[in-house]
Protein backbone atom coordinates (compact mmCIF):
# COMPACT_ATOMS: atom_id res chain seq x y z
CA UNK A 1 0.00 0.00 0.00
CA UNK A 2 1.22 3.30 -0.91
CA UNK A 3 1.78 6.06 1.72
CA UNK A 4 1.40 10.14 1.18
CA UNK A 5 3.55 11.91 3.69
CA UNK A 6 2.92 15.77 4.20
CA UNK A 7 6.20 17.39 5.02
CA UNK A 8 5.61 20.82 7.09
CA UNK A 9 7.90 22.85 8.84
CA UNK A 10 7.42 24.81 12.25
CA UNK A 11 8.41 28.20 9.84
CA UNK A 12 10.39 29.00 7.07
CA UNK A 13 13.44 28.04 6.21
CA UNK A 14 13.77 25.55 8.76
CA UNK A 15 14.92 22.42 6.25
CA UNK A 16 11.86 21.67 4.44
CA UNK A 17 13.02 20.61 1.29
CA UNK A 18 16.35 18.93 2.46
CA UNK A 19 14.44 16.59 4.83
CA UNK A 20 12.04 15.96 1.90
CA UNK A 21 15.22 15.07 -0.42
CA UNK A 22 15.93 12.31 2.11
CA UNK A 23 12.62 11.19 2.58
CA UNK A 24 12.29 10.90 -0.97
CA UNK A 25 15.29 9.12 -1.38
CA UNK A 26 14.73 6.95 1.17
CA UNK A 27 11.66 5.55 0.29
CA UNK A 28 12.22 5.68 -3.14
CA UNK A 29 9.14 8.20 -3.47
CA UNK A 30 7.46 10.38 -6.20
CA UNK A 31 7.47 14.35 -4.83
CA UNK A 32 5.54 17.21 -5.50
CA UNK A 33 5.27 21.05 -4.13
CA UNK A 34 1.45 22.12 -4.31
CA UNK A 35 2.76 25.61 -4.21
CA UNK A 36 6.01 27.36 -5.47
CA UNK A 37 6.22 31.09 -4.61
CA UNK A 38 9.25 32.88 -6.34
CA UNK A 39 12.53 31.44 -7.44
CA UNK A 40 10.87 29.67 -10.10
CA UNK A 41 14.11 28.92 -11.87
CA UNK A 42 15.48 27.49 -9.08
CA UNK A 43 12.46 25.95 -7.38
CA UNK A 44 12.38 23.30 -4.58
CA UNK A 45 10.89 21.09 -7.01
CA UNK A 46 13.60 21.30 -8.69
CA UNK A 47 16.43 21.82 -5.51
CA UNK A 48 14.92 18.52 -4.62
CA UNK A 49 15.49 16.71 -7.72
CA UNK A 50 18.71 17.91 -8.02
CA UNK A 51 19.70 15.51 -4.71
CA UNK A 52 18.01 12.49 -5.75
CA UNK A 53 20.40 9.71 -7.05
CA UNK A 54 17.37 7.19 -7.83
CA UNK A 55 16.01 6.63 -10.72
CA UNK A 56 12.73 5.91 -9.78
CA UNK A 57 10.99 9.08 -8.30
CA UNK A 58 9.08 11.19 -10.19
CA UNK A 59 8.67 14.73 -9.69
CA UNK A 60 5.15 16.38 -10.35
CA UNK A 61 4.97 20.07 -11.55
CA UNK A 62 3.92 22.15 -8.38
CA UNK A 63 -0.31 23.25 -9.09
CA UNK A 64 0.79 26.52 -8.40
CA UNK A 65 3.56 29.12 -9.54
CA UNK A 66 3.61 32.81 -8.09
CA UNK A 67 6.28 35.22 -9.25
CA UNK A 68 7.47 36.55 -5.64
CA UNK A 69 8.37 35.29 -2.59
CA UNK A 70 5.99 35.72 -0.24
CA UNK A 71 3.21 34.10 1.45
CA UNK A 72 1.18 32.66 -1.23
CA UNK A 73 -1.63 34.85 -0.61
CA UNK A 74 0.26 38.18 -0.59
CA UNK A 75 1.85 36.70 -4.01
CA UNK A 76 -1.55 35.27 -5.64
CA UNK A 77 -2.64 39.23 -5.05
CA UNK A 78 0.54 40.30 -6.89
CA UNK A 79 0.08 37.96 -9.79
CA UNK A 80 -3.68 38.89 -9.74
CA UNK A 81 -4.41 34.94 -9.40
CA UNK A 82 -7.30 33.70 -6.96
CA UNK A 83 -5.57 31.28 -4.89
CA UNK A 84 -8.02 28.53 -3.22
CA UNK A 85 -7.31 24.56 -2.42
CA UNK A 86 -10.08 23.65 -4.60
CA UNK A 87 -7.69 24.62 -7.64
CA UNK A 88 -4.46 22.63 -5.89
CA UNK A 89 -5.31 18.59 -7.03
CA UNK A 90 -2.95 15.70 -6.12
CA UNK A 91 -0.78 14.01 -8.56
CA UNK A 92 -1.82 10.09 -8.50
CA UNK A 93 0.68 7.40 -8.12
CA UNK A 94 1.06 3.90 -7.23
CA UNK A 95 4.11 5.08 -5.11
CA UNK A 96 4.87 6.72 -2.24
CA UNK A 97 4.11 10.50 -2.71
CA UNK A 98 5.72 13.13 -0.77
CA UNK A 99 4.46 16.63 -0.38
CA UNK A 100 6.20 19.47 0.70
CA UNK A 101 4.46 22.39 2.28
CA UNK A 102 4.79 26.23 1.52
CA UNK A 103 6.52 27.78 4.66
CA UNK A 104 5.12 26.65 7.88
CA UNK A 105 1.62 25.34 8.87
CA UNK A 106 -0.77 28.26 8.85
CA UNK A 107 0.57 30.16 6.22
CA UNK A 108 -2.13 31.84 4.20
CA UNK A 109 -3.37 30.79 0.85
CA UNK A 110 -6.54 33.16 0.88
CA UNK A 111 -7.98 35.01 4.17
CA UNK A 112 -9.89 31.83 4.74
CA UNK A 113 -7.14 28.72 3.99
CA UNK A 114 -4.27 28.02 5.01
CA UNK A 115 -1.77 25.65 4.79
CA UNK A 116 -3.37 23.25 6.65
CA UNK A 117 -5.90 22.84 4.73
CA UNK A 118 -4.22 21.10 1.57
CA UNK A 119 -3.43 17.71 4.39
CA UNK A 120 -5.64 15.00 3.98
CA UNK A 121 -6.56 12.54 6.92
CA UNK A 122 -4.61 10.00 5.27
CA UNK A 123 -1.38 11.87 5.02
CA UNK A 124 1.46 10.83 7.26
CA UNK A 125 2.32 14.93 8.63
CA UNK A 126 6.18 14.71 9.21
CA UNK A 127 7.19 17.98 11.01
CA UNK A 128 10.76 19.11 10.53
CA UNK A 129 12.10 21.43 13.38
CA UNK A 130 14.98 23.57 13.33
CA UNK A 131 16.98 24.78 16.31
CA UNK A 132 16.96 28.24 17.39
CA UNK A 133 15.67 30.61 20.51
CA UNK A 134 12.04 29.89 20.27
CA UNK A 135 11.71 27.15 18.39
CA UNK A 136 10.51 24.82 21.22
CA UNK A 137 7.27 27.01 21.56
CA UNK A 138 7.30 26.90 17.69
CA UNK A 139 7.22 23.37 17.45
CA UNK A 140 4.32 22.61 20.32
CA UNK A 141 2.37 25.27 18.91
CA UNK A 142 2.39 23.64 15.25
CA UNK A 143 1.60 20.02 16.88
CA UNK A 144 -1.05 21.58 19.07
CA UNK A 145 -2.56 23.20 15.99
CA UNK A 146 -2.48 20.09 14.50
CA UNK A 147 -3.99 17.94 16.96
CA UNK A 148 -6.55 20.82 17.18
CA UNK A 149 -7.57 19.98 13.84
CA UNK A 150 -7.81 16.28 14.58
CA UNK A 151 -4.37 15.27 12.79
CA UNK A 152 -1.59 12.86 14.37
CA UNK A 153 1.81 14.04 13.28
CA UNK A 154 3.45 10.83 12.38
CA UNK A 155 6.87 11.81 13.33
CA UNK A 156 9.65 14.45 13.78
CA UNK A 157 12.96 15.42 12.20
CA UNK A 158 15.12 17.83 14.29
CA UNK A 159 17.17 19.96 11.89
CA UNK A 160 20.58 21.90 13.04
CA UNK A 161 23.21 19.96 15.69
CA UNK A 162 21.94 17.90 18.76
CA UNK A 163 20.30 20.25 21.29
CA UNK A 164 19.68 17.47 24.35
CA UNK A 165 17.50 19.74 26.03
CA UNK A 166 15.07 20.92 23.46
CA UNK A 167 14.55 17.43 21.67
CA UNK A 168 13.55 16.08 25.04
CA UNK A 169 11.84 18.30 25.89
CA UNK A 170 9.69 18.44 22.61
CA UNK A 171 9.56 14.47 22.30
CA UNK A 172 8.45 14.23 26.37
CA UNK A 173 5.72 16.71 26.52
CA UNK A 174 3.95 15.11 23.06
CA UNK A 175 5.13 12.10 22.11
CA UNK A 176 5.81 12.25 18.59
CA UNK A 177 7.95 9.66 17.38
CA UNK A 178 11.73 10.70 16.42
CA UNK A 179 13.17 9.92 13.37
CA UNK A 180 15.90 11.16 12.98
CA UNK A 181 18.45 14.42 12.76
CA UNK A 182 20.03 16.52 10.22
CA UNK A 183 23.40 17.95 11.31
CA UNK A 184 24.57 21.06 10.36
CA UNK A 185 26.38 20.23 7.35
CA UNK A 186 28.95 22.23 5.46
CA UNK A 187 26.99 21.23 1.73
CA UNK A 188 24.40 19.05 0.71
CA UNK A 189 24.88 16.89 -2.67
CA UNK A 190 23.53 13.39 -3.79
CA UNK A 191 26.17 11.60 -1.79
CA UNK A 192 25.18 13.35 1.35
CA UNK A 193 21.24 12.71 0.96
CA UNK A 194 21.90 9.97 0.08
CA UNK A 195 23.87 8.59 3.69
CA UNK A 196 20.56 10.12 5.64
CA UNK A 197 18.51 8.37 3.58
CA UNK A 198 20.04 5.21 4.73
CA UNK A 199 19.97 5.73 8.03
CA UNK A 200 16.01 7.10 8.63
CA UNK A 201 15.10 4.36 6.50
CA UNK A 202 14.24 1.81 8.83
CA UNK A 203 12.20 4.71 11.08
CA UNK A 204 10.31 5.87 7.89
CA UNK A 205 9.39 2.55 7.19
CA UNK A 206 8.24 2.18 10.33
CA UNK A 207 5.38 4.75 9.80
CA UNK A 208 3.62 2.40 7.48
Amino acid sequence: MNNTYFITGIGTDVGKSIASAIITESLKADYWKPIQAGDLENSDSKKVENLISNEESFFYPEAIKLNTPMSPHAAAEIDGVKLNSKQIKRPETSKDLVIEGAGGLLVPMNLKETIADLILPTDKIILVSRHYLGSINHTLLTIEVLKNKGFEVAGIIFNGDENESTEKVILEMTGVKFIGRIDNEPYFDRNVIKEYADIFRDKLQSLK
